[in-house]
This record gives C-alpha cells, sequence and structure tokens, in this order.
C-alpha cells in the first residue's frame, strides 16, 4: 500500500505545495503564455504529474501509471461517451436540415432582436450547451443571431456572455460528474449546491443581453421579459439539479425558460422599426421566410423531447434500479493507495455505470431520434463516426487532463496543495470561485478546470472548516465566468462570425462582464458560507 505524504520535500509543506504545482503550473503557462494547443498542453502537464508523483512524492512508478490509467478510462467513460453521443444527436439534425426548421422557427418567436437575442442565445444557446458545449452553444447562437441581422461583432458578444449560466450542467451534467468523481463527493449533493448558485447568474444574465443589444432603451423597455425568463430559468434549473436529475438541469431550464419568455405579452409585441434600425447592422438570411410544414417543425423539436422522456423515466426509482443493476464495480489494478491518515481512497474500487449513465440514455434518444427524423441507420453510423472523428483533439484533451488529476489526487499532491491553501482561512469562500474562473479561462472547460482543482478545493475547505460541498460547487459554478473570456472560446466566437483575428477586440468587450459577474458569484459564496446565505445550502 502507498501511503500519501503531505510534506515530503523537505518536511515542508510550502516547499511540497509548491513542487505539487508544477503540474498545474505547466499546464496553464503552456496554454496561456506559449499557446501551445491544449491536448499537447495536457499531455505534457501529465508527464510531469508522473514524474512529481513518483520522484517527489514517492508513488511507486507502476501505481502512478495506475493512476493516470484510471484517469484516461474516467475520461473516455462515461465522459466524453456523454459528449460524443450528445453531439452526435445534433449533428445527424444538422444532416437532415431539420436544424435549419428550428432555426427559421426561433426566427419566427418575435421581431424583436432584443427577444430573438434571449431566444436564440440564452434559451436555445442553454439547450446546445445541454446537449454539446464544448464551444458549440456560442458557435451555433452566434451564427444564428447573424442570419438574424445582427452585427458579426454584437452577435459574437452576446453568444459568449449567454454562454454562462448553463455551463457547469452542460454535455448532460458532464462538469457536475467529473467534480463529484474527482472529489469523492455524492454527485446529488455537488450538483444541488452548484444549482443554488447558478441559478442565481440566471437572473442577470438576460438583462446584461437585453443591455448590450440595445443598451438602456433595451433594459427599459424589455426588463419585464428578459427578468421573466431568467426566473423561470433559474427556477427550473434548481428544481432539475435538486430533485430530478443534473443531467436534465439545462434542458428543461432552457425550456421552461423559453416558454416563460414567450409568455409576457410585451415580448411579442411587434418590435418598433427604430429599434430593428439601430441594433440590426447586417444581411438578414432569406431563407428566415421559408415556411415549413409543421409535421416538420414537429420533428425538428423531437430530438429534444425524446431526450427529456428518456432522461426521466430513468429518474424513476424502479426503472433507476433497473438500470443500476448493470453498473460495475471491481478493485483497479495496480492500485493500493492511503490517504495521509491511513485510510483507503476511493479511487481504489472503480464502477462502471453501463446503462444509467448519461451517455447512454443520449444513446437511446439519438437511435430514436434517427427514426423520427428518418435519416437512415448508415447514414447515422456515419455521423456518428463523423463525431468521433471532429472530437479527437476534445477527447485527448480531456482524458489528459483527467489522467493528470487522477495522478495528482492519487499521489498526494493535490492534498499537499490543498493544506497550504487553506492557511488562507476563510478568504478561500471568496477565492474558490476564482481559482474555477481561472482554470476554465486557461483552459476553456468546466469539465477541465473541475478536474484540476476540485480535489484541492475539498482538501482546502477541510482544513480551514468550510464545507467541502460549498469550495467544491464554487469551483464550478465560479468556472462558468471564465467561459467567455477562455481563448478557446474567443477563437470559435471569431471563427464562427468571419471575424478571425479578432479576438482581442472580443476579449476587450467581454472582460468587464466576466470581471462583474465574478464578483457577484464570490459574493453569493461568501454569503453562503456565513449565517447570511448559509439558509441555502441543503
Amino acid at each position: 500500500m502507498f501511503e500519501q505524504q503531505l510534506e515530503p520535500v523537505a518536511d515542508s509543506l510550502g516547499l511540497s505545495a509548491l513542487v505539487a504545482a508544477l503540474p498545474l503550473v505547466t499546464v496553464l503557462v503552456l496554454l496561456g503564455a506559449v499557446r501551445m494547443k491544449a491536448h499537447r498542453a495536457g499531455l505534457i502537464g501529465l508527464a510531469v504529474a508522473v514524474l512529481v508523483g513518483w520522484l517527489a512524492f514517492g508513488m511507486p512508478i507502476g501505481q502512478t501509471v495506475s493512476a493516470g490509467a484510471q484517469g484516461v478510462v474516467f475520461g473516455l467513460f462515461p465522459i466524453m461517451w456523454i459528449v460524443v453521443n450528445a453531439l452526435w444527436v445534433y449533428r445527424m439534425t444538422v444532416r437532415t436540415q431539420h436544424f435549419d426548421i428550428l432555426r427559421r422557427s426561433f426566427g419566427r418567436f418575435s421581431d424583436d432582436p432584443r427577444i430573438q437575442a434571449l431566444v436564440v442565445a440564452f434559451c436555445f444557446g442553454a439547450l446546445l450547451e445541454a446537449l454539446a458545449g464544448f464551444g458549440a452553444p456560442v458557435a451555433i447562437s452566434a451564427v444564428m443571431l447573424v442570419a438574424l441581422g445582427f452585427d458579426p461583432v454584437k452577435a459574437a458578444v452576446v453568444a459568449l456572455v449567454a454562454n454562462t449560466a448553463p455551463v457547469a450542467f452542460g454535455a448532460m451534467g458532464t462538469p457536475v460528474v467529473t467534480l463529484a468523481q474527482v472529489t469523492g463527493l455524492p454527485l446529488d449533493t455537488v450538483a444541488s449546491v452548484v444549482g443554488r448558485q447558478t441559478p442565481l447568474l440566471a437572473v442577470v444574465v438576460p438583462l446584461v443581453l437585453v443591455w448590450l443589444v440595445d443598451g438602456k432603451r433595451g433594459l427599459r423597455e424589455t426588463w419585464a421579459p428578459a427578468l421573466a425568463c431568467g426566473l423561470a430559468f433559474g427556477a427550473a434549473q434548481f428544481v432539475a439539479s435538486n430533485f430530478v436529475s443534473a443531467q436534465l438541469a439545462d434542458i428543461g431550464a432552457a425550456l421552461v425558460g423559453a416558454a416563460a419568455l414567450l409568455a409576457v405579452p410585451s415580448a411579442r409585441r411587434p418590435a418598433d422599426e427604430a429599434v430593428r434600425t439601430s441594433v440590426l447592422k447586417g444581411v438578414r438570411s432569406e431563407d428566415l421566410d421559408v415556411e415549413d410544414d409543421r409535421r416538420e417543425v414537429v420533428r425538428a423539436y423531437a430530438p429534444y423531447a425524446l431526450i427529456v422522456v428518456i432522461f426521466s423515466l430513468a429518474q424513476i426509482p424502479p426503472v433507476k434500479d433497473l438500470l443500476a443493476e448493470a453498473t460495475r464495480s471491481f478493485d483497479w489494478p495496480f492500485l493500493d493507495v492511503a490517504d495521509s491518515e491511513g485510510k483507503p481512497v476511493g479511487a481504489n474500487v472503480f464502477s462502471l455505470p453501463l446503462i444509467s449513465t448519461g451517455g447512454t440514455l443520449v444513446l437511446f434518444a439519438g437511435l430514436l431520434t434517427a427514426g423520427v427524423i428518418g435519416l437512415k441507420a448508415k447514414d447515422a453510423l456515419k455521423e456518428w463516426a463523423a463525431t468521433v472523428r471532429e472530437l479527437r483533439y476534445a477527447i485527448l484533451t480531456v482524458v489528459s487532463v483527467l489522467a493528470l488529476a487522477y495522478v495528482m489526487n492519487l499521489s498526494g499532491q493535490a492534498a499537499t496543495i490543498g493544506h497550504f491553501v487553506a492557511a488562507a482561512g476563510a478568504g478561500l469562500a471568496f477565492l474558490s470561485p476564482v481559482l474555477g474562473w481561472f482554470g476554465v479561462a486557461v483552459t476553456g472547460s468546466d469539465t477541465s478546470a473541475n478536474a484540476l482543482f476540485g480535489a484541492l478545493q475539498v482538501t482546502a475547505a477541510r482544513e480551514s472548516g468550510l464545507s467541502p460541498e460549498l469550495l467544491a460547487a464554487a469551483n464550478s459554478s465560479g468556472g462558468v465566468l471564465g467561459k467567455m473570456i477562455s481563448p478557446q472560446n474567443l477563437t470559435i466566437a471569431c471563427a464562427a462570425v468571419g471575424l478571425a483575428g479578432k479576438e482581442g477586440d472580443l476579449l476587450r468587450k467581454v472582460l468587464p462582464w466576466s470581471l462583474g459577474l465574478l464578483l457577484v458569484m464570490c459574493l453569493i459564496v461568501v454569503g453562503q458560507s456565513t449565517f447570511v446565505l448559509g439558509w441555502m445550502l441543503p
């Protein structure tokens, strides 16, 4: 058995933490300063983590490699298994042109550009985040807004800022699933706390969006539908994450938010021509005027309805128990680790939820989707293979970062850093979201930031007397606000609307909103760590 040591370097916690931080520093420098591709930076960071775990922390090389291998397996299944199948569903709708029908359907909801921004960027963007994540919502929302006549810069800014509140539960809950796995905290608990933080952002973001689209006039004239949308979105996200399923949180929130938005009478009123003229500076897509058959419109919405139905059925206790019977648990080979107190760590045993995992449920929905939208089995299979190919670098990035996280966690590196950071005491509550924000700003992924810093947050929380669940959740909730300034998302947004090379311009426009909303989240977490908002926690 390998027992973790907190002060393996010169019997000094400070020096040990400095050495333990080398893998993280390596990844962040390669991504932020050297501008290296994420998958390469992840692999180099993994190599550094293995060397530090073996040479500095004394973990036998066989166990170190085994720890990294477990991270790779978890990255492939269930994490990227969810992402691949979710993006596959989207690609099938694009192939059969049902996605274009959906886009035109959104365009007919309202001719007011401020309402269109809420429907497309906030509500539909959240739905895309729920299914795919990893930059897809920003690219697709921005393109749709340009087609509606938005100026490319404004479309990109709106899409980036809108992609905040749903991120923690994106890709069928992948970030919170990862957070629960690397911290050892129950998924339901982690999702519950995140679901009591990000919904508060959801109330604010729609108001910010109408301000971005039309300034003071936009806020004055459309605050009611924006507020209704944000409140409904936040309420649905809270209910789903706390009482239904983390995987359904964004889907339910997007649908309920859109329904609430369109239920407000002022959202359906024709827009003043002066508003349209001053806001819409681009060229409106001609295909928006195409009339679609009602049956095809229903088929365009069917994939999302199928996912909701399948995930809802999977939460019924008898069905949930039946699906859980397919879970396989076993001792992970060549791994026998105890923490610094001599207690065996949970990672010694590995579980494979073969059917109950979100990726398999989305696969079932995808198979039904192919039949509903009329896609042949051969073509559906081609789209699945094409999805894997499209995500190949993302897959490599995620598995390398998770392997790095597992090596750091199991060798004791994360625990050492956590004990050192705990010296911040109560200040940790304020700094915790900042760490998640920084991680996402650099990696472009809430999943990666949770893998890198989740265990560190939990260790620091326990040492400083704060709630581990609160700080773990704060890592993810703060992280969502770093997404809009991550180089990855900025590049995706620019490429989508034809602004290649203008990433710096976009950064200057969205950075103040990122920092302002981050401050709000920090204050929320500080409040939740005290009697002021402590009643909000489960």
